[in-house]
């Protein structure tokens, strides 16, 4: 299905972004072994396998039941309902060694976002407040609002959403929840809106979200976990192509690319040269152009980077 020329699957489910770019930047050969470990709609999926040959094989992750709806029919896929934390032991399982590439578009898709009852915008206020990802198990959002002590509450909402007033949003929060747990978007949105100036209020309520969002999901550890993992996947000349939409995993994505980890420390050997075992291929990351971001506003924020895994005697 085709929208103002740009890829829509599953009836709508997302809006592939970067997709070009992204997949170009696997360099996809014969005969390798590709993983996209951000299936959702299966948009870059998709277009992995239509530039693969007959011996390649392409490993699609997804921890969220919704995506299997997605699931495309085509042999050389092996869906795996995971999170991709834990794409090092899936791999070991089927018996993968090295890979050649893999493909990571960090966003949460439109289908998230849209469903009025999956409570990851603040749109839809009579919504619950889950934001789980997999909703099979695990903290929901209401859990860590409602349970969190203020403290704690408050690190969530500086680290993950770089509130500066998170300390009055978590106070708010705790008064709030004093009189009545807080279980729906509208009670939380009632809990905070003071201290959610007119001017930004709507950025600030995204950022309180993702806030939410990253912690009910481990978020960051899991990117992290899956970074190392890829990092000792990737064969000689493999590539990394990933796709972030806020700072903090950005970060994470530009340390491990250019230094090999995500703390971003740097290695030097005896003559002072920096070691890691990536080297970039683009120096800037590529962003959407115009035309794509009047198609898809959410790509605004996108950043890709590219890396490639250098054989083990470049460094």
């Amino acid at each position: 299905m085709k929208k103002n020329d740009e890829i829509i699957t599953a009836e709508g489910y997302h809006v592939p972004v970067l997709l070009k770019e992204s997949v170009d930047a696997l360099n996809i050969k014969p005969r390798g072994v590709y993983v996209d470990v951000t299936f959702g709609g299966g948009g870059h999926s998709r277009e992995i396998l239509s530039r693969m040959d007959g011996t390649a094989r392409l490993f699609s992750f997804d921890q969220d039941p919704d995506a299997e709806q997605n699931i495309v029919g085509d042999q050389r896929l092996t869906f795996v309902r995971s999170n991709f934390r834990y794409l090092k032991n899936w791999m070991r399982y089927y018996g993968i060694e090295h890979i050649d590439g893999l493909l990571a578009d960090l966003g949460v898709s439109s289908h998230h976002l849209d469903d009025s009852q999956r409570g990851f915008s603040f749109r839809y206020e009579d919504a619950p407040l889950d934001m789980r990802m997999n909703q099979r198990g695990g903290k929901t959002a209401a859990d860590i609002v409602n349970d969190y002590d203020e403290e704690r509450l408050a690190d969530v909402l500086y680290l993950y959403g770089e509130l500066k007033n998170s300390r009055k949003l978590a106070a708010a929060i705790v008064k709030a929840r004093a009189q009545q747990r807080i279980t729906t978007i509208s009670q939380l949105l009632s809990a905070v809106e003071k201290l959610m100036p007119r001017e930004r209020e709507k950025k600030d309520m995204a950022k309180l979200f993702q806030a939410l969002r990253i912690e009910v999901n481990h978020e960051m550890d899991a990117l992290r976990e899956m970074l190392q993992s890829a990092t000792e996947l990737l064969a000689g000349n493999g590539r990394l192509s990933v796709i972030t939409y806020h700072s903090l995993e950005d970060r994470m994505v530009k340390n491990i690319m250019k230094t090999g980890n995500t703390e971003g420390k740097l290695k030097q050997d005896f003559y002072g040269r920096i070691e890691s075992p990536f080297k970039l291929v683009k120096n800037k990351p590529v962003t959407s152009d115009s035309e794509e971001m009047q198609r898809n506003p959410r790509s605004r924020s996108a950043k890709l980077r590219i890396a490639e895994k250098m054989k083990s005697e470049e460094f």
